[in-house]
């Protein structure tokens, strides 16, 4: 096995004191008194019952059923801060495929309100290049190009899972006039995040987020990256989370960036990165456009006529195999589900709109 395709594994030597936050804390929730919010603390709290949160025991069973027919592995729902349904394993450590984009973003937050990432640098400007060379039009791509999937560079990816296959040709697209999904994007970012920062993406994601948000099952050890360096100098930074602590990152975006008071992601950021940037009607290939979501930073935004009701404001991290974190701030909800791979396992998008579905369904009306 060639050296870039190996997965390298790091040891992470993040420091307490670059989060200011002590992991010694009470068993709990904790409520923020500004915003009425509930936080977990060590453990998350659950609803007493379906019904005290407005939901039907009877239709959350029928979820259930529905659930076990599939091939999830880990599925939580997180309703005003507290746990109205489980299933499975909620604490092994798996892969989350594209998931780690979204987390990114939520990385890049606090770097560029402090100045040290500049959305508006070019590959030129941080003397970025890869194999073969890029085009003089592709080195006039930006930080923000990258990070919203507009960067017009075509590049082959040093790993799979992207639309590449159906790019247009090399050159032909200027830097932020057309989508595509394209893992070369994604992991170009990371390099950059790292270049900027001067930090490893996995120290990052212990020191800004596992540590402050309290993760259960965080292991940096877990981390590695992986793809085939001879066809790219950028790796992806494939992450492995549990179940429970993906819900974490999703009731923290729910939360715009607070976690019981303490603004871990600057709150103008959280709101930025959720917001349609490629509307659904400009995704490309084509065949996006009959779908419900558009595109912001690196997380799908619902947008046109499906983003109405429950969907107004949602938005999703979405991996292959099934991994998803899902928030729907009109219901104050947070659902994220896991297929544990390997095996190889899988829960379509179609069939977790299911799981989605049937928990609408369950909700009963206001008196």
């Amino acid at each position: 096995m060639s050296a870039g395709k190996r997965l390298r594994r790091r040891a992470c030597f993040a420091v307490l004191a670059l989060t200011g936050f002590s992991p010694a804390a009470p068993a709990g929730s904790q409520s923020d008194g500004r915003r009425g919010a509930v936080y977990p603390d060590k453990e998350w709290v659950r609803v007493e019952s379906p019904e005290s949160a407005g939901y039907s025991s009877q239709r959350m069973e029928e979820l259930r059923a529905y659930v076990k027919r599939l091939d999830t592995t880990g599925l939580m729902v997180v309703v005003g801060g507290r746990v109205l349904f489980e299933h499975g394993n909620l604490s092994e450590l798996s892969y989350l495929a594209s998931v780690r984009k979204s987390v990114l973003a939520m990385l890049y937050g606090k770097y560029v309100a402090s100045g040290r990432i500049s959305l508006n640098k070019t590959l030129r400007d941080m003397g970025m290049t890869d194999i073969g060379g890029l085009l003089e039009v592709e080195r006039r791509a930006t930080v923000e190009h990258l990070i919203t999937a507009r960067s017009g560079i075509f590049h082959p990816a040093s790993n799979g899972g992207d639309d590449t296959d159906r790019a247009p040709p090399r050159g032909s697209r200027k830097p932020g006039s057309f989508f595509l999904y394209n893992n070369w994007d994604f992991n170009a970012a990371g390099a950059i995040f790292e270049k900027l920062t001067g930090m490893d993406i996995y120290n990052a994601l212990e020191a800004d987020l596992a540590w402050p948000l309290q993760m259960q099952d965080f292991d940096c050890s877990r981390q590695a990256k992986g793809g085939d360096l001879k066809v790219s100098h950028f790796p992806a930074y494939h992450m492995w989370l549990s179940t429970r602590d993906m819900a974490r990152l999703g009731y923290l975006m729910l939360r715009e960036g607070n976690w019981n008071g303490r603004q871990v992601i600057p709150r103008s950021w959280a709101r930025r990165i959720v917001r349609p940037v490629t509307r659904v009607g400009q995704m490309n290939p084509e065949s996006h456009r009959t779908e419900e979501f558009g595109y912001g930073f690196m997380w799908w935004v619902w947008d046109g006529p499906r983003a109405t009701g429950p969907f107004a404001g949602a938005y999703a991290a979405r991996g292959a195999y099934g991994q998803y974190i899902v928030v729907l701030p009109k219901l104050d909800l947070v659902v994220a589900h896991k297929t544990a791979v390997p095996p190889i396992r899988q829960v379509s998008w179609n069939q977790f709109r299911g799981i989605l579905d049937r928990l609408l369904a369950a909700r009963q009306p206001r008196r």
